[in-house]
């Protein structure tokens, strides 16, 4: 975890694609906010790991939302609800139940379908808040953060010492 937490502040900083850590974001958020444990999860996360992203902040995203899913749950199952209970979309989710095996996405759970709904709707606003994050990350705040007196302060513990020697090492 401690890796994967290096990799994305070195990612912040380096000349990794404001892009691709954006992407990740966003793509973190979707899914963590899925509940996990059926197969539309899944393919998504197959579908996920094969884009060019920077894994470490997708990783760490999908954690930190998936903390904070649960506080949305009943958001996602009235957003679901409304959109399993649609009329004119009825028929289609009848047909798609009779395929094999897509029952095992759990598209008709009304959590599944309002998280994926409200995660796709964040994608965008998530992509921004990410893209623009890593720019002022970059423009203004990394070296203010690096010349700051805390920081100094902090690598002359040894255990960041060693942090920063295994950092340097990825």
């Amino acid at each position: 975890m401690l890796k994967t937490l290096i990799k994305m502040i070195n990612a912040f900083s380096s000349n990794t694609d404001p892009g691709a850590i954006a992407h990740a974001f966003a793509c973190g958020v979707l899914l963590g906010f899925m509940p996990k444990g059926n197969l539309l999860w899944v393919l998504l996360f197959v579908f996920i790991f094969f884009m060019r992203i920077q894994r470490a902040t997708f990783s760490l995203t999908v954690i930190v939302a998936a903390l904070f899913a649960p506080l949305l749950d009943d958001v996602f199952n009235s957003v679901g609800y409304w959109m399993l209970v649609k009329e004119s979309l009825i028929p289609v989710y009848t047909k798609l139940l009779d395929i094999p095996f897509v029952a095992f996405t759990k598209f008709n759970n009304t959590v599944v379908m309002g998280s994926l709904i409200i995660g796709l709707a964040c994608y965008i606003p998530a992509y921004v808040f990410g893209r623009l994050g890593i720019w002022l990350w970059r423009k203004y705040l990394a070296d203010a953060v690096r010349r700051s007196r805390i920081v100094k302060l902090t690598k002359q513990i040894p255990l960041i010492q060693k942090l920063s020697s295994l950092a340097s090492k990825i």
